[in-house]
């Protein structure tokens, strides 16, 4: 008897289902900010999509770095055929100005913390040796 193959991760689901994505239509391939409701589009086009799946998978690329800096000089949104739609509003442009900020400060707070980690541990290292030089400089001194 064989054990049932366990169901695929979601995560890995919704990137399967994101490069599938990208393969059949411009607006994910050029990665173009996404029409209002095109979850609904692509349901209609595909209705056999699993709704979870896809929701994941558009979480991923709205908020993937290339989409947000797109959206960010963007003027307006797109079909998934790549076809402009309506105007991107302002405040779209700045939450997704305002979601890269706090990603790349993110980003560099953690670069910072790695850094202070391996000075920390380089001056631990240095300590430790200038440490065991003066035990030896005593022991050479005392062993006479």
């Amino acid at each position: 008897m064989t054990s049932p193959t366990p169901a695929p991760n979601p995560v890995q689901a919704a990137r399967a289902l994101l490069k599938e994505l990208q393969q059949t239509f411009p607006a994910f391939r050029d990665c173009l900010p996404l029409a209002i409701g095109i979850d609904k589009q692509l349901i209609a086009r595909q209705p056999e999509l699993p709704r979870k799946i896809l929701r994941i998978a558009l979480g991923q690329h709205t908020n993937s770095l290339r989409y947000l800096k797109t959206v960010e000089k963007a003027t307006h949104r797109h079909d998934l055929d790549g076809l402009p739609g309506d105007a991107l509003t302002d405040e779209h442009r700045l939450r997704a100005t305002t979601l890269l900020k706090e990603r790349f400060k993110k980003e560099a707070d953690q670069r910072k913390a790695v850094r202070a980690k391996e000075e920390e541990a380089r001056l631990a290292a240095e300590a430790e040796r200038l440490h065991t030089e003066k035990l030896s400089q005593l022991a050479a001194k005392f062993a006479k």
